[in-house]
């Protein structure tokens, strides 16, 4: 390991010189608080950012046990010191001048809620574990000449300051780290208080859930917090916040009704939102919903493959077999029907599900169309039909946003009213008018549990051929590349992966990572052999061991990656178009 002094001897060297140059740079460097990094340097200036990382030893960072104690403190203390030091590198970004991308200092920016991410991570091992941080720097150029001084402006200057206020405990506000780590530990007792209680979901009483508008994760300012109904109201013990009141929604079917505007895709969208943890000030960070929670919706045009839907849907008019389906089309009522067994292939025990996003004919069937359409001649078993089933067979609870359709009300255990964006429990009164409006009984298949058919294979045509520019002669294979399209997908060689509609994803370092491991999958595992699950449980437990090094090319981690849940790495690869 060379030193900060070489370092600056180093940048004297190749002043002025061609940008290729900077390369000479690579290497590890011992500043006198931390250790810098320089694990790729950019081709040009005009180029993606090199990437720099900086490791702060964590005995002299100085954090107390408490922030230590537990993966979820660590991830929590992460997200926390990952938000300061974006904080502290804005004041810095672009003081230095140049062409291009010169002067960048970029770190990850992190929304309301807590994502495990490479942009910092920390040991476990408070006596000879790091602190690591990751992050992006353009370096700078006049043209396409190197500017050391700039660049030295930026690694002996700059970054010394951001690391020095970010990272070490005694420059920070105490206060505000402890308020983090007890707010997690708070939300992990709701989670496990959520278990034992049979609950699929809390809302705190005073939680905030409105947003500023469909595109922002701002809470709406003035906005009416949330009071729970008497009858739905529970009341927990917390080990830092002491005692909290507020909506508990029971295992089963729930059904959330109200007129337009009064709130209920609101509080549905906070449920969405409530499988992860949020930080103070969110408005939603005492909304926690079951981790496992999947939003279900239909999907025209979606690839599926070899899925089970039997469950939902038979006898088609081309006799084509059910139980093992494929599809490079998709409609509303198919997707939506592979969407909910590939949920329960993922683990997932809530699905969520908006009258609004789904297929109309997937969810329900009325009287009228019963009596004109006879039972034998339509292939959908609805959404109504298997809801029951699912809960009472498979463990699997549902909530419903439902705005039109009263037949919901004959399934559901619990019924909430939004009323101007005030939950009402309404059940017993939906009981007695279920009474009154009976629906009538339509005989349905019998109700049979997904078996799993599926094998992970891959398309043979998205992969281009490696030709040799002067002869067109073929070397070999193209090995696949992963260009992220944001937060909505990403392509994989000549493939796009569409995750427009997979509304739980929502960082595009979560996609980023979803683009690494479907990848890997596709280089390393896919052999026409392996199951999707058993590839998905591999890639967990790599995960679990190892974190995103395990699927890393190159011999360093790179920022700009965070980790998605498992039921996220299940629908990106049932997207994936394959043979």
């Amino acid at each position: 390991m060379q030193s900060s002094n070489d370092l600056q001897q180093l940048l004297h060297s190749i002043d002025h010189k061609s940008y290729p140059a900077y390369k000479s740079l690579k290497g590890t460097y011992r500043f006198p608080a931390y250790t810098l990094s320089i694990d790729h340097v950019q081709g040009d200036p005009f180029a993606s950012p090199s990437h720099i990382s900086v490791q702060v030893p964590l005995k002299r960072a100085g954090f107390p046990q408490f922030c230590l104690a537990s993966v979820l403190t660590r991830v929590t203390l992460s997200d926390y010191l990952t938000r300061q030091f974006a904080t502290q590198v804005a004041k810095f970004s672009f003081r230095a001048k140049g062409s291009g991308k010169s002067g960048l200092i970029s770190v990850s920016q992190c929304g309301p809620e807590i994502l495990e991410r490479t942009a910092c991570q920390i040991d476990n091992d408070p006596q000879n574990g790091l602190i690591t941080a990751r992050f992006f720097v353009g370096f700078p150029a006049n043209g396409r000449s190197i500017n050391a001084k700039e660049l030295e402006k930026i690694l002996f200057d700059f970054l010394p300051v951001c690391v020095e206020k970010t990272f070490y405990y005694r420059n920070l506000n105490a206060a505000e780290v402890k308020q983090s780590i007890d707010l997690c530990e708070d939300q992990d007792a709701i989670r496990k208080e959520m278990k034992k209680r049979k609950l699929v979901a809390f809302v705190a009483d005073g939680a905030l859930l409105p947003r500023e508008s469909g595109v922002s994760s701002r809470p709406m300012k003035n906005a009416k917090s949330f009071a729970s109904p008497e009858s739905l109201r529970i009341t927990m013990e917390l080990p830092h916040k002491g005692t909290i009141n507020g909506m508990g929604i029971p295992e089963g079917i729930t059904l959330i009704v109200g007129g337009g505007y009064h709130g209920k895709s609101t509080l549905l969208n906070a449920l969405d939102m409530g499988v992860y943890n949020h930080v103070a000030g969110d408005g939603r960070e005492y909304v926690l919903t079951n981790d496992s929670a999947l939003k279900l919706r239909s999907e025209d045009g979606r690839f599926i493959k070899d899925v089970d839907i039997s469950m939902f849907i038979n006898d088609l008019p081309n006799s084509k077999d059910t139980r093992c389906f494929s599809t490079d089309d998709a409609s509303g009522s198919t997707s939506q029907a592979a969407g909910i067994i590939e949920g329960m292939e993922s683990g997932s025990s809530v699905f969520l599900l908006d009258e609004d996003t789904s297929a109309t004919n997937f969810m329900v069937r009325d009287a009228f169309m019963q009596r004109l359409i006879a039972p034998d001649k339509e292939p959908i078993t609805p959404f109504l039909e298997r809801a029951r089933d699912l809960y009472a067979q498979a463990g699997i609870s549902t909530v419903l946003v439902a705005g039109s359709s009263g037949a919901f009300f004959h399934i559901a255990d619990t019924v909430i009213q939004m009323d101007s964006y005030v939950p009402v429990d309404i059940t017993e009164k939906a009981k007695v008018l279920c009474n009154e409006f009976p629906i009538p009984e339509t005989p349905v298949h019998p109700f049979t549990m997904p078996e799993s058919h599926r094998i992970m294979t891959t398309d043979p045509k998205a992969v281009g051929k490696k030709r040799d520019y002067r002869t067109g002669a073929v070397r070999g294979e193209e090995s696949l590349k992963v260009k992220l399209q944001g937060k909505d997908g990403f392509s994989l060689g000549k493939q796009t992966v569409d995750l427009r509609y997979i509304e739980q994803l929502i960082d595009c370092e979560q996609t980023a990572t979803l683009g690494l491991l479907l990848k890997y999958a596709v280089e390393k595992l896919a052999d026409s052999k392996k199951t999707l699950p058993e590839i998905v449980q591999f890639i967990q437990t790599q995960l679990e061991k190892k974190g995103l090094s395990a699927f890393m090319e190159g011999k360093y981690i790179s920022g700009g990656y965070a980790i998605p849940r498992v039921q996220e790495i299940y629908s990106c690869f049932n997207r994936y178009r394959r043979a």
